[in-house]
């Protein structure tokens, strides 16, 4: 009785384990990236609530984007890989209308690794999924 078990249980592992892959367009810009802080005089009186209305997390990789990128598909939530970054930030946050071509890196607290960071061009790529491109 084990081995039929055993055996149902593969059969419904390896049937349902369908890898699903989404096409995408690639986009890629150059921006110029500075840093950021949840603290009250860099963003407003509720300084870890985002423009979004999300909360954030210190030790989470997001970042804001000036608002002429989210015209670019760069819009909440998007996944994005920085230059030099092993791992994805969440689009979290949007930046005051005065920005263009601009993102801002959360760091959480630490005031002094938003100054060390500074302002640096970068490039960043992001994907905008295709229309009914879901592939089972």
């Amino acid at each position: 009785m084990n081995y039929y078990w055993i055996f149902l249980i593969s059969i419904l592992f390896f049937t349902c384990n369908k890898k699903v892959e989404v096409e995408c367009n690639v986009k890629a810009f150059q921006v110029t990236a500075t840093a950021y802080n949840s603290l009250a005089y860099q963003t407003s009186s509720n300084p870890h609530i985002t423009a979004f209305g999300d909360s954030l997390k210190p030790g989470l990789r997001y970042i804001a984007v000036s608002r002429d990128l989210l015209d670019s598909g760069l819009v909440h939530n998007t996944k994005v890989k920085l230059e030099g970054f092993d791992s994805l930030f969440t689009v979290k946050d949007k930046m005051n209308k005065r920005w263009r071509k601009r993102i801002d890196i959360y760091m959480g607290i630490d005031v002094k690794k938003a100054k060390i960071w500074g302002k640096k061009k970068m490039n960043i790529e992001y994907c905008l999924p295709l229309k009914d491109s879901i592939i089972h």
